[in-house]
């Protein structure tokens, strides 16, 4: 199978109309105001953040790279003065206004000592010791000689000692504000993950819930595995969208703006420098997205097929095994776990050539540019250059600018897995269905009509070709025919999981599409012949969870049905564990609760599809002689292989290619010698030969076709 195969999934159309990115901000908003407080506990905590470098940067240039301002002897001593050679320092900027001041000198770092020059100087450039301990500074060719003097270890510390309050001040502030940040990080991140955990709450109810909604048509076409598929597999991905994804990409969005507006607060050229970054980052997400997205598709839809697979064989196991399928099944398997493989090294491929290495690349190629430009200006002491302070300030933003893109970069995967994801799932909430109605009605009579009903379930098909026949309370309607002819068709249009073509259907002389289908189906039970149990016990089985229905009404009604005799076999009785499909129980026992269910919801019309075709004979005589109690004032409608079992029905229909062939009670249609004469003379020869009797010779003629047709 091609990957073009896959493409049903999800056809274009319906991935337009589902327009995942607009569908996934409504579902957001359902949330809005925890999402906007996250965001903006997320502001206060890059704002507290980012004031980081602006701490540092005053740091460095006022308290210490400030050391080299020029200095003035003091005529008094305070906390801002230093003693050095017999007299008072103080710097330049620590004098009060109108405060006098005594002759300049200067303290310059030189390698990696400080010298004290007397006199301050006159430019700055590259600096130097001479022999004699004469500080040089050579700027353009051109050299001057100061007189200095080289600092000691103590004497350095003197110099600084009054910046030491100052900077610790600052420490303390810096930490205070990285605990505020990491409290309102964690603040914001919580919030949005509990956002996005609601998010996702609500999504699969409404997936859920909506495919209560969904016709029965729907279901014909898509396997269960690929309908649990996507409530669980697909909206997990959604969540990991609103949890790790969009959190990534509105921090890091945000991160980035904030720092390139302190960037531009501290040096325009830079920022300008530094903000190439942002169209690379955006020609990195389309080019990337223009493959992922393909590439994601074929695995969210391979990875729905094997879940549908898996399901299946699950479901078939028995016949698998008992038929020797294996191998082949094994095979089947592992040609869509190659594809899956396949695509998933494609990603994998993808992610490697555009992963956070190539963000390293782009980080270090600027910190070179801006260091080797910038950074050697500044030492050099060209006019205009940057300070120290912003030189370090910009590494520190630079470094955490880059940091944001690395974790948007690392999201890309995430994103677009997402994004289909939400395709696949919003496609699966635009099919159309039919609100589940709470309305009401008194229980009908049963009087049931059909007028020239026709139906058909793919189009040109037909399957039923004007059905005309009616039904009173209290009759019973036995359909019969061979496989195909429209037996179980009649039913699924009363019980409205699928709606005519033409004609109409009345019950009480009201046509049921005026209805709602849940409102109509309240007063109709129906029996199955392979019937389905719920995870639970006989009693919540029997009840469905109704709390109208009381456990004396459960266990009335597994009375009618002559239920007692596998109660008493039942070490808990009605509270009896049921697992699924309730496959600890014989067929039975699971068909006498499933009769038990319908009856315990006191129908008006009783709808029994072959409900006795697969219980043994001993089990079949209980529950029709239950059933000859439970019929009365009830219509019931019973489609039936074994022709014995309807002998007493008012009405047989005999169906043949969606029309109805014949139509009477059963001695009218035996004596009028046609179909249904021939179908009950086979069975009874059947019978008789399987008891060691012979054949009548009345099923000698056109019998194989019949039997064919049987």
């Amino acid at each position: 199978m091609h990957d073009e195969d896959f493409e049903w999934e999800l056809d274009r159309d319906a991935v337009r109309r589902a327009k995942p990115g607009k569908r996934l901000f409504q579902y957001a908003m359902t949330y809005k105001k925890t999402i906007i407080f996250a965001l903006a506990m997320l502001l206060i905590a890059i704002g507290t953040e980012l004031v980081g470098p602006f701490i540092a940067k005053r740091m460095i240039d006022v308290h210490i790279a400030g050391i080299e301002q020029s200095w003035y002897r003091a005529t008094a001593e305070d906390a801002k003065t230093v003693p050095f050679e017999g007299a008072l320092w103080k710097r330049a900027d620590r004098f009060a206004e109108g405060e006098a001041r005594g002759e300049e000198a200067r303290v310059l770092q030189v390698g990696r000592g400080f010298v004290f020059v007397p006199g301050g100087i006159e430019t700055d450039g590259e600096r130097s010791i001479t022999e004699d301990g004469s500080l040089r500074i050579v700027r353009g060719g051109e050299s001057r000689v100061y007189e200095a003097s080289v600092l000691s270890n103590a004497d350095i510390f003197a110099f600084y000692r009054p910046e030491v309050d100052g900077i610790l001040q600052l420490s303390w502030l810096y930490l205070g504000l990285l605990l505020v940040s990491a409290g309102f990080s964690w603040g914001q991140r919580y919030y949005l993950q509990a956002s996005a955990n609601r998010i996702i709450r609500k999504m699969r109810d409404d997936v859920f819930a909506h495919i209560n909604k969904l016709p029965i048509r729907y279901f014909d076409n898509l396997p269960a595995g690929k309908v649990v598929s996507r409530i669980t597999n697909d909206t997990e991905a959604i969540k990991e969208l609103y949890v790790t994804v969009l959190a990534n990409f509105f921090s890091g969005t945000l991160y980035i703006l904030a720092i390139i507006g302190a960037m531009f607060f501290l040096d325009a050229r830079l920022a300008l420098a530094c903000t190439i970054v942002i169209p690379l980052l955006a020609l990195w997400i389309v080019v990337y997205r223009k493959f992922a997205a393909g590439y994601n598709r074929v695995i969210r839809s391979t990875l729905s097929e094997m879940n549908g697979m898996i399901n299946e064989s699950i479901q078939g196991m028995p016949i698998i095994q008992a038929f020797r399928r294996e191998k082949q099944t094994e095979t089947e398997f592992e040609t869509m776990n190659t594809r899956y493989f396949d695509y998933r090294n494609k990603m994998l491929r993808l992610n490697s050539l555009t992963s956070h290495n190539l963000v390293g690349v782009f980080r270090n190629v600027a910190f070179v540019a801006m260091i080797w430009y910038f950074g050697g200006v500044s030492i050099n002491g060209v006019q205009g250059a940057v300070s120290l302070g912003v030189l370090y300030a910009f590494v520190d933003y630079l470094n955490r600018m880059f940091q944001p893109v690395v974790n948007i970069v690392n999201q890309l995967p995430n994103l677009e897995q997402a994004l289909v994801s939400a395709e696949r799932v919003f496609v699966l909430l635009d099919e159309k269905g039919e609100d589940v109605s709470d309305e009401t009605m008194p229980r009908y009579r049963g009087d049931v009509k059909f007028d020239d009903v026709c139906f058909s379930y793919k189009e040109g098909e037909p399957v039923l070709k004007g059905i005309s026949f009616e039904a009173k309370q209290g009759q019973t309607v036995a359909l019969v025919g061979h496989t195909g002819s429209g037996k179980s068709s009649i039913l699924n249009l009363l019980f409205r999981f699928y709606d005519v073509d033409s004609g109409r259907i009345t019950v009480d002389g009201v046509d049921i599409n005026t209805l709602p289908r849940q409102t109509l189906r309240r007063h109709m039970g129906i029996v199955l012949q392979d019937p389905f149990l719920f995870t639970g016990t006989i009693a919540s089985n029997v009840s469905l969870d109704d709390p109208s229905i009381s456990r004396e009404r459960i266990e009335k009604a597994l009375k009618d049905v002559g239920g007692e005799r596998m109660l008493a076999s039942l070490a808990n009785g009605i509270d009896e564990p049921v697992i699924e499909k309730g496959s600890t129980l014989s067929a039975g026992q699971r068909q006498l609760i499933s009769f038990a269910r319908a009856l315990a919801y006191d129908p008006a019309i009783l709808i029994l599809d072959e409900a006795t075709s697969n219980i043994d004979t001993e089990t079949e005589a209980v529950i029709q002689e239950a059933l000859d109690v439970v019929k009365q004032g009830r219509t019931t409608f019973v489609i039936a292989h074994r022709l014995s079992t309807i002998k007493s029905a008012d009405q047989i229909l005999v169906l043949d290619r969606g029309v109805v062939a014949e139509r009477g009670s059963h001695d009218e249609l035996m004596a009028l010698g046609g179909k249904y004469y021939q179908m009950y003379q086979l069975q009874q020869g059947g019978a008789r030969a399987e008891a060691g009797a012979p054949t009548s010779s009345g099923t000698a003629a056109g019998t194989p076709a019949i039997a064919a047709q049987a």
